[in-house]
């Protein structure tokens, strides 16, 4: 009989334990979020301003939740870093599912959003309440990133709870290997906002100028 559990119950021994994950911290794995990141403008840095002002006026008011997250924090970070253009398309609560036939165990849950460009996806984003540690949804994101069909391609993932943000890599393989960023926090002197932009569009950038360097090569 088959039995299905929630993505959210997955432990990150679990993980390690069915899919041979496994942390790599040498920097040569996930360079993407420290070097040759884009400058962004003094707009931006306004608009990344307003948000920070933004959110710090709700935290008067508690409980954030995790939709309010979404909208005042997560939106505008989209918006500046053009994921929500072409050639991007973004599919918010997509479910995923992972078989984990000889075990007769389906993992099934919903990626927040998830960033796809030509059936490759970029990212999955999980958005967590103000209140939660990002270490509360760090196997969830690990799982969805799982699940993405394109293994030959690395993956690429966010994990915020408003004030607090994490990326990830993932590349699949025999031994699937991820690597974190350092955590960004809205809070820390300045504006972290501005660094998670620049990822953004860097991350953004490296898919784009990917598929096209294989277009051309297939129509060379």
């Amino acid at each position: 009989m088959v039995k299905t559990i929630s993505a959210q119950e997955i432990t990150l021994e679990k993980l390690k334990e069915k899919f041979n994950l496994e942390l790599v911290e040498n920097d040569n794995f996930f360079p993407e979020w420290q070097y040759k990141l884009p400058e962004i403008s003094a707009a931006e840095k306004e608009r990344l301003d307003r948000v920070k002002a933004s959110y710090s006026n709700l935290l008067e008011d508690p409980p954030i939740l995790e939709n309010t997250v979404k909208m005042v924090v997560l939106s505008p970070l989209l918006d500046l870093a053009n994921l929500y253009l072409p050639p991007f398309r973004i599919k918010s609560e997509k479910t995923i599912k992972i078989s984990l036939e000889n075990e007769g165990i389906i993992i099934k849950g919903k990626i927040d959003v998830l960033v796809v460009y030509e059936q490759i996806w970029v990212m999955a984003i999980e958005s967590k309440q103000a209140a939660f540690s990002l270490e509360a949804g760090k196997s969830q994101l690990l799982t969805y990133m799982l699940a993405n069909p394109n293994s030959n391609q690395a993956t690429y993932g966010l994990i915020l709870n408003g004030n607090s943000f994490r990326f990830f890599k993932l590349v699949k393989g025999e031994i699937s290997q991820y690597a974190v960023s350092r955590i960004f926090d809205i809070f820390n002197p300045g504006n972290d906002l501005y660094y998670v932009l620049s990822i953004l569009k860097s991350l953004a950038k490296k898919v784009v100028n990917r598929e096209e360097k294989a277009k051309n090569k297939y129509l060379g």
